[in-house]
């Protein structure tokens, strides 16, 4: 029975007139002859095109779909590469992955190609190249087949568009933006890669440029309340046909630019290839004069604007977060600077931003960590010039931006509300310093010291308290401290920031308009305060200037006699600020100010400097 059941192997595997051979000798792993023409006919016949390839790349056998696919004999196929048949060497991954298959180095090559059918029509068609027998004794040939999978593609694509686009204007959104947007940063990355084209051969193609109009829509969020969101869907809808339309005319000489909708009402237009920051501009202003004709949606006429953050730079000085970061910026400055308008990016005007945030990030620590300190400008009694007083001005010793002013962070505390921890800080620590010129000097007539006070300490703190606290731990008596508050944080502030002043001033504390002339200026209102000075603002003192004799300001001169008489009137003392020149400083003694304070007698300096000027008298003459 044996004898029977190996009869037709042993006929297919002997020659004519050989016995039959010893079974047991026999490679089971090896297929018959008949088994070897079935697997024939069916590469023949197979649907899916396919050929047999050497090692060195050359079609061995070719089966007839292939033929059909590439519109030749299948015989005319054998000997010719197969890698130019199918497009395996149009890039070079693919042809490296290729020639590995073909060294036995690598399993398999799957890759997607788009063909020629023979019948005139394009398809995409995955290739793939696999080893033929046993990979571990080393393959002889290569199996190459050629699946259609347009359909497949096709659809592919039509789930990746529906992805990539807004179903409301049919623009790419978001997601395709950004992928774009990343594949335009590379490109100029790879072109100065090493094995690149471009640096092979010696060439070096000029930096590539990168723009983006970023905008959302003025007044969409009214029309979306007052009309309902499908009618603020058809102006959206329309405001892409117009945005569209802008970037295709100027789109036209670089191969088109990319408009998208980011979310609600914020569209982007990206600019590959830009020629410079002219042509980002001129594009903004199209989009801007598109937009301000107005719309017919649903029955109703709308007119809206837009608000524009134009950025345009260096695509290999850039990231796709930064360039973003630059744009949102900058339509926010669009936005405050009064909408309905574009905004070029502007390094400065950032960089004074980041420093704004980096200050406000690290106020209240560096008020923890000591990073404050105090410096000192004497007044200077106008008859005698004898110091009577000094102001304390704060500053910041930045570990990273160096001795920074008041006007660089004060503002900032008095947003966030660090001007509460900072101010109770400043006024203790003057008063412990104006009870030390007290101690040291116990001779001389004790200066009084004058602290700026922030409208929102009034509101946001116990001032009453904190003072009272301050002045008993000490020892610094009421009358020589002096608070100063702008003109306009008291004029017109009834309520709580007057109720503060009342009971400073009951203590027997100073209080001193600062800057006086530049706010309300309501001198009705001025008789009501608990004032004691007024401190005139420098911009009166700078027109007291005196060249060849003659001051420059008569008017300034005529305001300032008037207003030191009326304080004299209502029991109050002036304080003259930025006193430059002795000219300046005769005119105001004539005139009657009491005290003074200016680079004429000192800049702001040391504690130490200012236990010097204690006591001193002027130079005679």
């Amino acid at each position: 029975m044996s004898g029977t059941d190996e009869g037709p192997t042993s006929r297919a595997g002997t020659t004519p007139g050989a016995g039959p051979p010893d079974v047991t000798q026999r490679d089971q792993s090896r297929p018959g002859l008949a088994e070897l023409r079935d697997y024939r006919a069916a590469f023949g016949a197979a649907a899916l095109p396919m050929a047999v390839v050497d090692l060195r790349g050359q079609i061995v056998t070719p089966n007839a779909a292939l033929g059909g696919l590439l519109g030749a004999d299948p015989a005319s196929l054998t000997g010719r590469p197969a890698a130019d048949l199918v497009g395996l060497s149009s890039d070079g991954p693919t042809w490296r992955a290729y020639n590995e298959v073909l060294r036995g180095t690598r399993p398999r090559l799957r890759c997607t190609r788009r063909l020629k059918h023979a019948d005139g029509r394009l398809l995409w068609a995955e290739v793939t190249v696999v080893p033929m027998g046993d990979p571990a004794g080393g393959a002889e040939r290569v199996l190459l087949s050629v699946a259609d999978v347009s359909d497949r593609r096709e659809l592919r694509e039509r789930l990746r568009h529906l992805r990539m686009h807004d179903p409301v204007t049919r623009l790419p959104n978001r997601t395709l933006f950004f992928e774009r947007l990343a594949g335009a940063l590379e490109a100029p990355a790879a072109a100065q890669a090493p094995d690149s084209p471009s640096a092979q051969d010696g060439s070096s193609a000029p930096p590539g440029r990168i723009g983006l109009c970023y905008l959302d829509i003025d007044g969409f969020k009214a029309v979306n309340d007052t009309l309902g969101h499908r009618t603020g869907d058809r102006l959206l809808a329309a405001v892409a046909g117009r945005l569209t339309d802008c970037a295709e005319a100027d789109g036209h000489r670089t191969g088109g630019h990319l408009v998208a909708r980011l979310g609600g009402d914020e569209f982007a237009i990206l600019v590959e290839d830009s020629s410079g920051t002219h042509q980002l501009t001129e594009l903004a202003r199209a989009v801007l004069a598109a937009l301000q004709q107005p719309f017919e949606v649903a029955g109703h006429r709308l007119s809206v604007s837009a608000s524009i953050g134009v950025v345009e730079r260096s695509s290999a000085d850039t990231s796709a977060t930064a360039l973003m970061q630059a744009a949102d910026t900058t339509l926010y400055w669009a936005k405050a600077d009064g909408r309905a308008r574009w905004t070029l990016f502007d390094p400065e005007r950032n960089a004074h931003r980041m420093t704004r945030q980096a200050l406000s990030s690290t106020l209240l620590p560096a008020v923890e960590r000591g990073e404050f300190t105090l410096e000192y400008q004497p007044l200077v009694g106008m008859a005698d010039g004898i110091v009577r007083g000094v102001e304390a001005l704060v500053r910041w010793n930045h570990p990273r931006f160096g001795l920074l002013a008041p006007s660089r962070f004060v503002p900032i505390a008095e947003e966030d509300g660090t001007i509460v921890q900072l101010g109770r800080w400043v006024l203790r620590s003057a008063c412990l310093q104006a009870r030390r010129w007290q101690l040291e000097h116990p001779e001389d007539p004790a200066l009084f010291i004058s602290v700026n006070v922030a409208v929102r300490q009034l509101w946001d703190s116990d001032l009453v308290a904190d003072v009272a606290e301050i002045l008993a731990e000490t020892g610094l008596e009421p009358g020589l401290l002096q608070l100063e508050l702008t003109e306009s944080a008291v004029m017109g502030s009834p309520g709580r920031p007057l109720r503060v002043l009342q009971a400073l001033s009951d203590m027997g504390i100073r209080i001193a308009i600062d800057d006086f002339g530049t706010g309300y200026s309501n001198l009705a209102y001025l008789s009501r305060l608990p004032v004691s000075v007024l401190k005139l603002d420098g911009s009166f003192v700078r027109g007291f200037r005196y060249e060849d004799g003659a001051h420059s300001s008569p008017a300034d001169e005529t305001i300032v006699e008037a207003m030191v008489q009326l304080a004299h009137r209502l029991g109050l003392t002036v304080t003259a600020e930025c006193v430059e020149t002795s000219g300046q400083a005769e005119r105001l003694r004539r005139i009657g100010c009491d005290t003074g304070q200016g680079w004429l007698y000192s800049r702001a300096v040391a504690p130490e400097r200012i236990a010097e000027l204690i006591g001193a008298r002027p130079p005679e003459g």
